[in-house]
């Protein structure tokens, strides 16, 4: 007898081992995906693959019809979040106390920097201020990034919430480009509010640069160059 997706997600929420199998084995493809994200870290590939497994069984388990969206959509933060958790509690991140000294004091700096300034320090700046290399700045930051929910906010005006699911195609499912996705949710997650908002309006409302101009209350070349440094130090954190 042959299931269809959701019959075998019902299954295997319910106990069904052999649903549970034939889930893992459709969705090979996708983990694979997403453990190429985190090759070259010191460990196996196949033993990053049994870890995402592991987060794709999670997945069906917390998975929820209500949601209104594609499983395999639904599965792949759960995924990356299981691997991120298992390199930062057995990997680098665990063993390097500087590391993880090195982004308190980035932080802190930020918050200080914030509170003089209004806006968020640039990689440079911190990199300036801190007397540490922008590489470093960037992998503390890394880091200790949590792990983002599809049901995250990723810009808020008074009325309309933009959420990342609602930024996610109904059509085909395509795995690298959902991950790119996710990438850049948690990325804009470290902007400022109205970086955020910039970014929110340019890339996904797609708004002109005079258009967020009179909504932020700048000039469209402050606009511009304000996008302009967004977007190279969003580049330097992927």
């Amino acid at each position: 007898m042959t299931f269809t997706n959701d019959e075998l997600l019902k299954n295997a929420k319910d106990g069904d081992k052999e649903a549970l199998n034939i889930i893992v084995q459709n969705n090979s493809g996708l983990v694979w995906s997403i453990v190429r994200r985190f090759l070259n870290r010191g460990y196996e590939k196949e033993d990053l693959y049994q870890i995402g497994c592991i987060g794709l069984i999670k997945a069906v388990k917390k998975f929820d019809f209500n949601y209104n969206t594609q499983f395999s959509t639904y599965a792949v933060p759960v995924i990356m979040g299981e691997i991120k958790k298992f390199l930062r509690d057995d990997g680098l991140i665990k063993v390097s106390r500087a590391l993880k000294e090195t982004a308190a004091k980035i932080k802190m700096a930020t918050e200080l920097y914030f509170g003089k300034h209004g806006v968020e320090p640039s990689i440079k700046e911190l990199s300036k201020h801190l007397k540490i290399s922008e590489e470093e700045i960037v992998m503390a930051q890394e880091a200790l990034r949590p792990t983002e929910s599809l049901n995250a906010v990723v810009n808020e005006d008074d009325k309309n919430p933009v959420y990342l699911l609602d930024k996610i195609n109904d059509g085909s499912f395509d795995a690298e480009k959902e991950i790119e996705k996710i990438e850049l949710k948690s990325l804009i997650k470290d902007l400022g509010p109205r970086e955020r908002q910039l970014i929110a309006m340019r890339y996904f409302r797609g708004q002109t640069q005079s258009t967020v101009a009179d909504v932020l209350g700048i000039s469209q070349v402050q606009v511009s160059r304000m996008e302009k440094r967004i977007l190279e130090n969003m580049r330097r954190s992927i």
